[in-house]
C-alpha cells in the first residue's frame, strides 16, 4: 500500500500474522519491507539518476556491439588478405616463368637457356617458400613415419631394413612446424620365404 503525503512518500506493507514454518519466517525477515520516508525531491533525484545509469548502460552496450562487429569485419578482412605478400612474391615467379616460355618460343633451338631460366625460377620459388616457413620433409633413407609419410607402394627386399623409405613419389612439406602435405613413398618390406609348391 502506498500512502502519499505532501513532499513525502511512504511505502507500507502488511505482514502475515503467523509464518507457516521457521524457514519462511527467516525468508520473511530478510525480504521484510519497511516504511521509508524520503522527500519528493530526493525521490525525483533517484529516479533521474536511475534513468541516467540506464541510458549510459544502453549507450555502452551499443558501443560494445559496434566494436564487436567492427572487430569481426577487421578479422574477415585480415583473413581475406593474409596471403597478400606471398601472392605478390608468386607474381614475381610467374613473371619469370612467362619470360622463360616467351624466350623458348622465340629461340626454339636454345634449350640450354630455357632450362637455365626454369632452374632460376625454381630457385626463386624455393627461396620464397623458405622465407615463408615452408620446408620439405626428408623421407628417402629414413624409417617410415605415419605422421609425415604416406605409403603408395611396398617392395619386398632383404637388402634394406623393413619399414625404410626406398623412394619418394611426391615431396611433402612443413609450414613452420605443421605438416601441410605428406610425402608419398615406397617402403621396404621383408621378403617372404615361399616354399616350393606354394
Amino acid at each position: 500500500m502506498i500512502k502519499k503525503q505532501k513532499n513525502k512518500e511512504q511505502v507500507v506493507t502488511e505482514e502475515t500474522a503467523e509464518p507457516i514454518d521457521p524457514i519462511i519466517e527467516k525468508a520473511d525477515a530478510v525480504v521484510e519491507d519497511k516504511i521509508i520516508e524520503i522527500k519528493e525531491s530526493e525521490y525525483k533525484r533517484l529516479v533521474a539518476e536511475a534513468a541516467e545509469y540506464k541510458d549510459k548502460h544502453v549507450r555502452l552496450y551499443a558501443e560494445f556491439e559496434n566494436t564487436r562487429k567492427r572487430l569481426e569485419r577487421d578479422k574477415q578482412e585480415f583473413i581475406k588478405y593474409a596471403n597478400e605478400s606471398v601472392i605478390v612474391e608468386f607474381l614475381g615467379v610467374l613473371d619469370n616463368l612467362e619470360r622463360s616460355v616467351e624466350a623458348a618460343q622465340t629461340k626454339h633451338e636454345d634449350y640450354t637457356a630455357f632450362l637455365k631460366g626454369v632452374e632460376m625460377v625454381m630457385a626463386q620459388t624455393y627461396d620464397m617458400l623458405s622465407k615463408n616457413g615452408v620446408k620439405s620433409i626428408e623421407a628417402k633413407g629414413k624409417m617410415f613415419d605415419p605422421h609425415c609419410h604416406e605409403i603408395l607402394m611396398q617392395e619386398e627386399t632383404d637388402e634394406i631394413e623393413e619399414g625404410m623409405v626406398i623412394e619418394e613419389f611426391q615431396k611433402g612439406y612443413y609450414l613452420w612446424d605443421r605438416i601441410v602435405r605428406t610425402v608419398k613413398v615406397k617402403v621396404a618390406k621383408k621378403k617372404e620365404n615361399h616354399k616350393e609348391g606354394d
